[in-house]
């Protein structure tokens, strides 16, 4: 599933294409056809992203909510408009640019009210500007549960998905297993503080990268990574093979339907020093 930086980058991209003149609103597939119509043709006025969701807002606050999903892809090339391929669900277009929207799990047009509710009902997205990330921390400083399920929980936070999970809790060395209430407030600043600057480098380069400097390619003498999600990571889809940092075999286990991964030297299972 499309990971927040990919949504962020999304909205900037439709922003950049199609903001301030009219655009064009059809639905190929014809699934959107009757609201596509409601829309067509007026001025888009921006694009924003919160978490997972992607809204396009158009005039008397109408916006056109998608949600990607696993198989959901928004594609934008250069006018002129060809036939539509495939199942077409929406599509945007002015006289220099069109996008095809794809495999989306939702598209629909709704209000101010409902989008409103949409970004209520989940938890602060590292990439908003107005993201409190101690609303995250009320929540997984009295959970229970590992924190590799709440940092994929996005009611709990935003736009955070599988790489990024692994990743950010293998650079805070915090097994993935660990209880959320036995962290440390100090260490879940810095795990939101390093989610911020991973996925705005996300949004910047359109992959995730996560190993430091002394750790590329070209730093360590080793091979670039191939995988088709591109990007250079410590234990994301790296189960079986060595840490970069200490050697040790990444390990994988699934957990809430996803696969978890990390390095047992340097993320340690957390052991309670609580006194019975």
């Amino acid at each position: 599933m499309p990971e927040g930086h990919t949504l962020r980058r999304l909205a900037d991209d439709l922003s950049a294409a199609f903001a301030c003149g009219p655009v064009r609103v059809s639905s190929p597939q014809g699934r959107f056809a009757a609201d596509a119509a409601l829309v067509d043709g007026q001025p888009m006025l921006g694009a924003d992203s919160a978490g997972k969701h992607l809204f396009v807002e158009f005039p008397g606050e109408r916006y056109i909510h998608v949600h990607l999903g696993l198989i959901g892809k928004f594609e934008l090339s250069p006018a002129p408009a060809g036939i539509p391929v495939g199942q077409v669900r929406l599509r945007l277009q002015n006289d220099t640019t069109y996008a095809d929207l794809r495999g989306a799990t939702q598209c629909e047009l709704i209000g101010r009210e409902r989008r409103e509710q949409i970004i209520a009902s989940l938890g602060p997205d590292p990439l908003r500007p107005d993201a409190d990330p101690m609303v995250a921390w009320a929540r997984i400083g009295r959970s229970h549960r590992p924190i590799g399920d709440l940092l994929m929980d996005q009611k709990v936070l935003a736009g955070v998905g599988n790489v990024y999970r692994a990743e950010v809790l293998y650079r805070g060395r915090v097994h993935p297993l660990r209880p959320g209430n036995t962290l440390r407030v100090g260490q879940f600043r810095a795990m939101w503080d390093d989610l911020v600057g991973l996925m705005r480098e996300g949004v910047r380069t359109g992959r995730i990268d996560t190993v430091r400097d002394e750790h590329t390619p070209d730093a360590m003498g080793r091979a670039p990574r191939v995988d088709d999600h591109g990007g250079e990571v410590y234990v994301y889809r790296r189960a079986g093979q060595p840490c970069l940092v200490c050697g040790s075999k990444v390990r994988t286990q699934e957990l809430v339907g996803r696969n978890l991964f990390w390095c047992p030297r340097c993320q340690p299972a957390f052991r309670s020093r609580a006194v019975r």
